[in-house]
């Protein structure tokens, strides 16, 4: 079996021309901003690994520290980026089915309340991503701010629904102050049934 360093990503590809609010010039920028994150995960494995092989290794070594660091940056935002264009569809928008309102009211009390959560964690001042997670232990799920691509990600939680709100997910569309007309915009493309097929269920024990 391949380990990380020798692992070797292929870009994914999604068919979303013709989002509502979101333009397809938009999209081109993002899919080849996506594109690096891919490229420099591949690249940093190949280097760590070389290093790992025939190099000195550890914090002693400023080049594996450095690059085992950034690994952290790309590879998330490598994955990141593919939950949110996988959670996006032309033919979204609208709300979810019974089974994820359900599963969001019984952490939210109800949708609306979830969204509203949702929404503001949306609006932080600051680049990043908005999460919703859910708790794979007890099956509740939580909005999370995430700062970068690797900070404030929750330990073994699982992404159900994944918000880009870096400005190069909008400011071609919308202008900064403008973010809460990007976020309208998502919700009008949100894929319900990508997000419901992401839950799990719970799992007693850690």
């Amino acid at each position: 079996m391949a380990t990380l360093a020798q692992q070797s990503y292929t870009p994914k590809k999604w068919d979303l021309a013709g989002l509502t609010g979101i333009s397809d010039n938009t999209l081109a920028v993002h899919f080849g901003l996506y594109e690096g994150y891919v490229k420099n995960t591949n690249l940093l494995n190949e280097q760590i690994s070389e290093l790992v092989k025939n190099g000195p290794v550890g914090g002693a070594n400023p080049a594996f520290a450095e690059l085992t660091r950034r690994l952290g940056f790309e590879y998330n935002g490598m994955r990141l980026h593919e939950y949110y264009f996988g959670n996006l569809t032309k033919s979204g928008g609208g709300e979810p089915g019974a089974a994820l309102k359900s599963a969001l009211a019984a952490s939210f009390g109800d949708f609306d309340a979830w969204k509203k959560d949702f929404v503001g964690v949306s609006t932080l001042r600051g680049v990043g991503w908005a999460i919703a997670y859910q708790d794979p232990w007890t099956g509740a799920i939580s909005n999370h701010w995430i700062n970068l691509h690797e900070d404030g990600n929750v330990a073994g939680f699982n992404p159900i629904l994944v918000l880009d709100v870096w400005e190069h997910a909008f400011l071609l569309d919308y202008k900064p102050a403008e973010r809460p007309k990007y976020i309208e915009a998502f919700f009008a493309n949100v894929d319900w049934s990508v997000v419901a097929a992401r839950l799990k269920p719970a799992a007693a024990g850690v």
